[in-house]
C-alpha cells in the first residue's frame, strides 16, 4: 500500500525537522520546503495528499501560497500553521480552502490528529468521485455475448497489473468506460483516474496539457499548470483518441515512458511519475504509422495489452439486456415507472445496425423514457420519434431546392418509411424497394439514417 505524501512549508528549520520526524514515525512520506516558492515548485513536481503551510513566510506569505494552490488542477488538502494566529487569519485561510488551522507551539497529539483528519476527508472526497466513476463504468459492460464475456475476462487479467492497455473500437462502444473498469479493478483504484482527449485539444496545447507548464511558457499558461500525467501520479491516465496526438508530443511521451520522468514545458527540471497509461483510438494505429502520423515505438509501448471492443451490430444478443438496463436506469433517474418494450419494437431494435453503438442505444432509450407516456413502447412510438426529424428536414428545404438535394431528400424519406414498416428488416426492405440488402445498408449509411433522428 502506498504512503500518503505530505509537504511541509515552513521557514523555521527546527519546525520542519520536528514535523518531519513526527509524521515519518506515523508512516507518512514527508518532504519539506523553506519558502513558498520552493514549496510551489515541489507541488509542481510531485503529487501530495496534504500540505502543512506556515502563514508567515519570507517574500511570498502563506495566504499567497494558498491562492496559488487554489488555482491548481489537483490541489492537496491544506492545514495552515502559525505562531501569530488570529481569528481573522484563520477565517481568510479557511475561505481560501484550508482544511484546518494550527497554532504554534505545536503539540504532537494535535498535529497527528489534524493530519489524519485532513487526509481522511480527502480520501472521502476521492471515494465519492471513485464511486460515481465506478457506476458509470459498469453501465457499458452490460451484455451476454461471447465478445463481452471474453472482454470481462481480459479486464480481470489485465487490471491488477501495471501493463499498458490499448483499447480499439468504433465510436460509442465504451472505450472510456472500459478504461475506468480496468482502473476500478486495479491496485491503483484508490488513486485518481484522469483522462485527456487528444482529439479535442489543439496541437499547440496538447504538450502542456499532458506534461504541464510553468507560467508563461505555453499558450494560455497564465499560471503554473500541473499536467495530466502528474495529476494521475499513482493512478491511471486515460489517453483517449491517442491517434490524434501530435508527433512532437508523441516523441516526448516515448521518452517519458522510457525514463519514467519528464520536463514540464518551460522547465529544465525533470519530474518523476508513477502513472499507468491506458490509451484508446477509433482509428487504425497501424494505418497511421504507415502514413507517418504515428510513431511505431510509441505504438509498441502502448500496445502491451491490446483490447478490441466489437461494435454492437456484431453482438446483437447484447441489445435486449442493454435496453432493459437503460429502461430501468432512466426511469429511476427521471422518477418514472419502468417501461417495457413491445416485441415488434424490439424487433426493430434488433434489425437496426446501430452505427452509434451502445451510446446510441442509451440516447434512444432516454428519449423513449422522457417522451413516451404509455407503459409499453410500441412500433408507433418508434415511428413518431424517427419521423420528427424527417418533417423538420423537409420543412427546412428552400422553396426550389437543387435537383440533387430534392432527390436525396425524397430517397431518404422513402427509405425511412419502408424501414419503419418492415421494423428495420433489411431483407424485407430490399425486396420492397427492388434492391439488395447490401445496397440498402449502404444507402442507410450514405443518407445518415439513424434512430437518433
Amino acid at each position: 500500500m502506498s504512503q500518503d505524501k505530505i509537504l511541509i512549508i515552513d521557514d523555521e528549520a527546527s519546525i520542519r525537522s520536528s514535523l518531519q520526524g513526527i509524521l515519518e514515525d506515523e508512516g507518512f512520506a514527508v518532504r519539506t520546503a523553506a519558502s513558498g516558492e520552493e514549496g510551489l515548485a515541489a507541488l509542481q513536481k510531485g503529487a501530495f495528499g496534504l500540505l502543512l503551510l506556515d502563514i508567515w513566510l519570507p517574500e511570498m506569505n502563506g495566504l499567497d501560497v494558498l491562492r496559488r494552490i487554489r488555482m491548481m488542477d489537483a490541489p492537496p488538502q491544506v492545514v495552515v500553521i502559525s505562531g501569530h494566529g488570529t481569528v481573522e487569519t484563520a477565517v481568510k485561510a479557511t475561505k481560501l480552502g484550508a482544511f484546518d488551522f494550527l497554532e504554534k507551539p505545536l503539540t504532537l497529539e494535535k498535529v497527528v490528529l489534524t493530519v489524519k483528519n485532513a487526509l481522511r476527508q480527502q480520501k472521502l472526497e476521492e471515494e465519492n468521485l471513485h464511486l460515481r466513476e465506478k457506476t458509470r463504468a459498469r453501465t457499458h459492460l452490460v451484455g451476454r455475448s461471447p465478445a463481452i464475456v471474453r472482454l470481462r475476462e481480459e479486464i480481470k487479467k489485465a487490471a491488477p497489473t501495471d501493463g499498458r492497455v490499448l483499447l480499439t473500437g468504433e465510436n460509442g462502444t465504451g472505450k472510456e468506460l472500459i478504461a475506468r473498469l480496468i482502473h476500478d479493478q486495479s491496485l491503483r483504484r484508490d488513486k485518481r483516474f484522469v483522462e485527456i482527449n487528444c482529439a479535442a485539444i489543439p496541437d499547440e496545447m496538447i504538450e502542456a496539457e499532458l506534461f504541464g507548464a510553468i507560467k508563461g511558457a505555453a499558450p494560455h499558461a497564465v499560471k503554473d499548470k500541473k499536467g495530466k500525467l502528474l495529476q494521475a501520479d499513482g493512478g491511471t491516465l486515460f489517453l483517449d483518441e491517442v491517434g490524434d496526438m501530435s508527433l512532437r508530443t508523441q516523441a516526448k511521451l516515448v521518452k517519458a515512458l522510457i525514463e519514467q520522468s519528464f520536463e514540464p514545458v518551460g522547465s529544465n527540471d525533470p519530474v518523476s511519475f508513477d502513472t499507468r497509461i491506458i490509451a484508446a483510438s477509433t482509428k487504425a494505429i497501424k494505418d497511421l504509422i504507415g502514413k507517418g502520423r504515428f510513431r511505431e515505438d510509441l505504438y509498441f509501448k502502448l500496445n502491451v495489452i491490446p483490447m478490441f471492443i466489437p461494435p454492437l451490430r456484431e453482438r446483437t444478443e447484447d441489445i435486449p439486456p442493454l435496453i432493459d438496463h437503460f429502461l430501468q436506469a432512466f426511469a429511476a433517474e427521471y422518477g418514472k415507472k419502468p417501461k417495457t418494450m413491445h416485441p415488434e419494437a424490439l424487433k426493430a431494435f434488433l434489425n437496426y445496425s446501430w452505427p452509434g453503438n451502445v451510446s446510441e442505444v442509451m440516447n434512444v432509450i432516454e428519449r423513449f423514457v422522457i417522451l413516451v407516456e404509455e407503459e409499453e413502447i410500441g412500433p408507433a412510438h418508434l415511428a413518431l420519434l424517427v419521423e420528427t426529424r424527417e418533417r423538420e428536414t423537409g420543412a427546412g428545404l428552400p422553396a426550389s431546392p437543387p435537383l440533387a438535394e430534392a432527390l436525396e431528400q425524397f430517397e431518404r424519406t422513402t427509405l425511412h418509411r419502408v424501414l419503419l414498416r418492415t421494423k428495420w428488416d433489411l431483407v424485407k426492405t430490399a425486396a420492397e424497394l427492388d434492391m439488395t440488402p447490401e445496397a440498402v445498408q449502404a444507402r442507410i449509411k450514405a443518407l445518415h439514417i439513424t434512430f437518433n433522428e
